[in-house]
């Protein structure tokens, strides 16, 4: 499936995977997020429901680009910096254009909106 991660009118092109969890992250498209630095790693913000967890691998290490979710918090992930093993840390997909991501703000309002499904 493939997004839109629109933030101050840029569009950052992501594609997300075939899993439960990524399913129900584009179920929720369109939303609007405030993404919150955190660790100097990855921006985050909580997500209004959890996901299915159902299938995914109990953690995965995190890589520049990454859009995850950590199941513990109940978080969205974005990934700047590559990041190590996490437990309950889910892989939704890739964000295409990381460089476009405003990294010199700790926070910021994006949209995430659903492009085509595949």
């Amino acid at each position: 499936m493939k997004i839109n991660m629109v933030i101050d009118n840029v569009i950052l092109l992501a594609s997300l995977n075939d899993s439960e969890a990524a399913r129900d992250f584009a179920a929720m498209l369109p939303l609007t997020l405030e993404l919150n630095d955190y660790a100097a790693t990855e921006k985050i913000s909580d997500l209004p429901a959890k996901l299915s967890v159902e299938g995914s691998p109990e953690g995965t290490r995190a890589l520049k680009g990454d859009i995850a979710f950590y199941a513990p918090w109940g978080n969205l992930a974005i990934f700047y910096k590559d990041s190590g093993y996490a437990a309950g840390l889910v892989t939704l997909g890739q964000l295409d254009s990381i460089e476009k991501l405003p990294l010199n703000r700790s926070s910021f309002m994006a949209t995430f909106e659903l492009v085509e499904k595949g």
